[in-house]
């Protein structure tokens, strides 16, 4: 009767000590996933924090260019900021004989006496993932002292709200003028800042500068 009480005895402490390994075991594997899940959502909510901060910080640079100035410094803002690049087109191109401003028959100099001619269609005045964007390039030459209106259609047809809207021109001779404010104005929304004329056939470190100087993201 002993040796089968002890062994009985023997059976029973083997069953518990099992028993024992195994819940600690369940409650350490319980922890870890709880740590786990818990860093997780820590990790979300810090980046959900830093979206609603400084949300996706992409960059575009819309432009048109008569004569491949504006092109030439839209370029170099794309590279410098790594923004998107995307050009404006109308659907009827200027010609160099349109774009003759001496002469009084050319189609610019007939835009520019007649407003009801300057609603110049464009082949595409909307950008797609347009909301991703948090910062807008619009740049353009000067046309008797304003922006040259096949931008107009772009403006237009945008909605810029929460966006930052830095407006810049080329121009033999012309200054930026209220080129900048008559476009915020025709938006009616968004975050314009004070734009930048650039000679025609301006640097590309002149430009890169001009972009640094702007601290954008900062």
């Amino acid at each position: 009767m002993k040796a089968k009480n002890w062994i009985s005895m023997l059976a029973v402490s083997v069953a518990m000590m099992s028993l024992l390994t195994a819940c600690g075991s369940s409650n350490h594997a319980e922890s870890r996933t709880s740590t786990s899940q818990t860093t997780e959502s820590e990790t979300e909510t810090v980046t959900e924090q830093a979206a609603e901060t400084t949300g996706d910080g992409k960059t575009l640079v819309v432009y048109y260019s008569a004569s491949g100035n504006t092109e030439a410094v839209a370029n170099v803002i794309a590279e410098v900021t790594g923004g998107d690049l995307f050009e404006l087109e109308p659907t009827t191109p200027y010609s160099d004989a349109d774009l003759n401003w001496t002469d009084d028959n050319s189609r610019v100099t007939r835009e520019h006496e007649n407003e009801d001619e300057r609603d110049v269609e464009l082949v595409s005045a909307t950008v797609e993932n347009w909301d991703s964007y948090d910062t807008v390039f619009v740049g353009y030459p000067i046309w008797w002292g304003i922006a040259a209106w096949p931008v107009d259609g772009f403006i237009e047809a945008n909605d810029f709200t929460g966006k930052t809207v830095i407006p810049f021109a080329t121009s033999s001779s012309s200054g930026l003028g209220e080129s900048g404010e008559l476009l915020a104005e025709m938006a009616g929304t968004g975050n314009w800042q004070e734009g930048m004329r650039f000679r025609s056939g301006v640097s590309a470190d002149d430009v890169t500068g001009w972009v640094e100087e702007l601290e954008l993201g900062k």
